[in-house]
């Protein structure tokens, strides 16, 4: 299963006080069922920002965003949760393990809050940490694993409940640049054996390059990258 991201005049501004900062100046997006699409742009530029509002986390002050032909905007609280809950995944760049949790137990926490069976629940979470080589650190608690192997873990329980589309904030920011390739490389393995539509914000141009396409987002607006001259 797979869906289509749409964002259209998406606008949001914060308050500094007595001013009003606009992050997102009527911002487009479309990306294609099963794409993976990443977005660069200077820090503080609304990366964080134009993702937190594509997965519901936060609400635009103008516009619409649908995800696989489904309006967010006008859901209530309960049934935007729900709908979050079995569509999209979310990775962050700080892993954001529960610690007295194990890699297993983190795995299957969206699913036990789903409802769905603990057999069922089990069985899946098991499954993905054997995909992504944590087959022996099934019962390891997060402060005793790597860097590494927490974020693959991260993005394991991502995927706990099969959703179409993922949504990741600089998943391998947090780490060196040998095991932020190897985590990447597993995450768009991953990505594409489950035909997983995917948006991704990354500083780093390596990771960007290897995505499907490369958006740029500066004053508010995106547009495609053009990479700099020397």
């Amino acid at each position: 299963m797979t869906v289509a991201v749409a964002a259209r005049g998406i606008s949001k501004a914060y308050r500094d006080g007595a001013r009003a900062v606009e992050v997102l100046r009527g911002a487009e997006l479309w990306v294609e069922p099963g794409e993976i699409v990443a977005v660069v742009g200077p820090s503080g530029s609304g990366k964080s920002t134009l993702l937190h509002l594509l997965g519901g986390l936060d609400r635009a002050d103008a516009g619409t965003i649908s995800i696989g032909g489904e309006p967010i905007a006008g859901l209530s609280p309960a049934r935007l949760a729900a709908f979050r809950n079995r569509t999209i995944g979310f990775v962050f760049q700080f892993h954001q393990l529960l610690p007295d949790f194990t890699a297993l137990e983190n795995v299957m926490l969206p699913g036990r809050i789903a409802g769905i069976s603990p057999a069922a629940v089990h069985e899946r979470a098991r499954s993905l940490l054997e995909e992504v080589g944590l087959a022996e650190r099934l019962d390891h608690f997060p402060n005793q694993l790597s860097g590494g192997e927490r974020q693959r873990v991260a993005i394991c329980r991502a995927l706990a409940l099969e959703p179409p589309l993922l949504l990741a904030d600089e998943p391998t920011g947090n780490l060196d640049p040998d095991t932020a390739g190897q985590v990447f490389e597993l995450f768009l393995e991953l990505q594409r054996r489950h035909g997983t539509t995917a948006v991704l914000v990354t500083h780093n141009p390596e990771i960007a390059e290897r995505c499907a396409r490369i958006l740029r987002l500066d004053g508010g607006v995106l547009q495609p990258y053009k990479p700099r001259v020397s």
